[in-house]
């Protein structure tokens, strides 16, 4: 599949580089070296508000350099969260940030992993594409990727905001080279971005590079970055901007310092120190003359009409970019988040606590919405297998929470935890969100409790299921039980909400759409046996294969907030725009803890 991706366009590397030249689009690669996990998605994703913030279209590309194709099979204690795009795609959690920070709906291309570049070589090779030659690493695995790159940076991208032009291709595009320079699986992606710099024209592309600077007994050491640019200098790239990280701004000394020993100007170096929250960081950036800088190293023009709609309604009316509505917007969020009005305590209970980026979108989401209610948002991870095991204190901890989540995840283990939490929420009344297996977790644990169904599982975790009867989660009729990548149900579906139901309140629309990861789904059969008992299947999807249960939820007069989804919503919330679940369950935490008599759907809908 992927290796047909690209094949379809048969445009020439100089065809594509010709056109590049041609449309004055610009290419801004972010690197990063001493450690991984350094901030350069968050990095990368800034830069893109700034260049919305100058009126400009952008779009992104993450590169990964393991084998793998994709991020679908890797398991969320090895990388973290798996992203999923409308399109499908799994990917890396970094493309996350991007949709949220640039406001577009990315595709699967927009992530390139060696997996997919050699797939796609081979495949050409396959059917004559080299006509006979020797295939190496240089010139066609290096080709093809530039070949990728530029592809990718000329695609128009749906846009989350309605904008001037959305559907022209960028004006601006973003790489991301995942982990740190001098890696040797990124070493082909490092030449070919050599060369494409080449191709294309020192005026169409430059280099952010993200480094550490550590304190040691009170004093800022510069020696790891000196190194790092060292690296990258050695393997023909030149940074154009040094983005330091450290936990206090940079010294005047050090900064003098990274100068000298780098070639790296004085103020091309700049400070990105710990902040209070993540959106501070295009402010900082912003504070540092940043955008100007990029628009005098790209050629692009300082101020430009804004894509923003708001600022297209008088069309002579430049963009100051301090003033744009982009920063002001982003003010405002990150100024929300250090001004708070009240506290509250999420329980989620998963599988995964171990690993910080596990449910990563899931915490943004979370964010977000806590950010829209004006709520301090503290997250209590509860290992849902020390539930299943009924530990005193994952006990205790469930028990002080105001709302709790269960998340998505694979494998039996904590199933029976996650339904002791799904148990605690339905009986005492706690707000509660269930995402995929979270929302299969919760039809099960109503089938044993007020269906009368007490041996009532999901086919994924046990066999020996009396068909139609026990079996409440089954696997989907299409599914493929012998392929791991790509074969599960991905990407945005449409979904069609009961009138009437919390979820249609919560939406304010019939039919919405959001993205799916799963193998497994609630039993057709069984549907009117459990809403006979009370439980309602609010939201259904109806294709080829049959009809979909996606949403469920219990009568407000039974429960105040509960709810699940089969389909994903974290995925998404955007900062400026939570999900309607999200916001929804704070909005009720807050609500119960004031005491005030509105709604949910009332008080959502005043926010969205």
């Amino acid at each position: 599949m992927w290796s047909t991706i690209f094949l379809l366009y048969r445009a020439s590397l100089q065809d594509l580089v010709e056109e590049t030249i041609a449309s004055n689009r610009k290419v801004v690669v972010v690197t990063g070296g001493v450690v991984s996990g350094i901030g350069k998605g968050v990095t990368a994703s800034s830069i893109g508000v700034l260049f919305r913030a100058m009126g400009l279209r952008v779009t992104a590309l993450k590169i990964d350099p393991y084998l793998n194709v994709d991020a679908g099979t890797m398991s969320p204690f090895e990388h973290g969260e798996v992203f999923v795009l409308n399109d499908g795609g799994e990917c890396d959690l970094d493309l996350g940030n991007y949709e949220r920070f640039l406001s577009v709906f990315l595709t699967k291309a927009s992530n390139l992993s060696t997996g997919k570049i050699y797939q796609q070589v081979i495949e050409r090779e396959r059917v004559g594409d080299y006509l006979g030659k020797t295939v190496q690493v240089v010139p066609h695995v290096s080709d093809a990727i530039q070949e990728w790159v530029l592809n990718v940076s000329k695609e128009p991208v749906a846009q989350s905001k309605k904008i001037k032009d959305a559907d022209s291709p960028p004006e601006v595009c973003i790489v991301e080279l995942g982990g740190t320079l001098g890696d040797i699986e990124s070493m082909p992606f490092v030449e070919a971005l050599r060369q494409l710099q080449e191709n294309i024209g020192y005026k169409n592309m430059c280099f952010v590079h993200v480094s550490l600077v550590p304190e040691i007994n009170g004093e800022q050491k510069t020696k790891p970055t000196q190194h790092s640019i060292k690296t990258m200098m050695q393997l023909g790239l030149r940074p154009d901007f040094l983005c330091v990280r450290g936990g206090s701004p940079i010294e005047d000394g050090a900064r003098d310092k990274l100068s000298i020993f780098t070639g790296v100007p004085k103020s091309a170096i700049i400070s990105l120190h710990d902040v209070s929250n993540i959106y501070r960081v295009p402010l900082m950036m912003m504070d540092q003359n940043v955008p100007s800088m990029l628009a005098q190293r790209l050629r692009l023009p300082q101020f430009k009409p804004s894509n923003d709609v708001a600022y297209n309604e008088v069309e002579e009316e430049l963009c100051d970019i301090v003033n744009s509505k982009v920063i002001q917007d982003w003010k405002k969020l990150s100024d929300s988040v250090d001004t708070p009005e009240s506290e509250c305590k999420v329980a989620m209970c998963g599988k995964y606590c171990d690993q910080g980026d596990a449910y990563l979108s899931v915490v943004k989401a979370l964010t977000h919405a806590a950010i829209a209610t004006k709520q301090k948002l503290n997250i209590e991870f509860i290992d849902s297998s020390e539930l299943e095991e009924d530990k005193e204190d994952a006990r205790s901890r469930l028990a002080g929470c105001d709302g709790i989540v269960v998340p998505g995840g694979f494998g039996s283990r904590g199933f029976e935890g996650k339904i002791t939490a799904i148990r605690f929420a339905r009986e005492n009344k706690i707000p509660f969100l269930g995402i995929c297996l979270g929302m299969q977790a919760a039809v099960v644990e109503f089938a044993r409790s007020d269906a009368g169904i007490s041996n009532a599982h999901s086919a994924e975790f046990k066999e020996d299921l009396a068909t139609n009867e026990e079996d409440v989660i089954i696997f989907m009729p299409e599914g493929d039980r012998t392929r791991m990548g790509g074969t599960m149900r991905l990407g945005a579906r449409e979904t069609i909400l009961s009138d009437g139901s919390l979820a249609r309140e919560l939406y304010g629309s019939e039919r919405i759409m959001e993205r799916h990861r799963h193998r497994y789904e609630v039993n057709p059969s069984l549907v009117d046996r459990l809403e006979a008992k009370g439980l309602h299947f609010s939201g259904k999807n109806t294709d080829k294969s049959g009809e979909r249960m996606e949403v469920i939820e219990l009568s407000k007069n039974v429960h105040p907030y509960f709810i699940a989804a089969q389909f994903h919503p974290e995925f998404t919330s955007r900062p400026e725009q939570p999900n309607p679940l999200f916001l929804g369950l704070l909005k009720q935490i807050k609500e119960e803890k004031e005491g005030n008599g509105a709604t949910t759907a009332e008080v959502v809908d005043s926010v969205l």
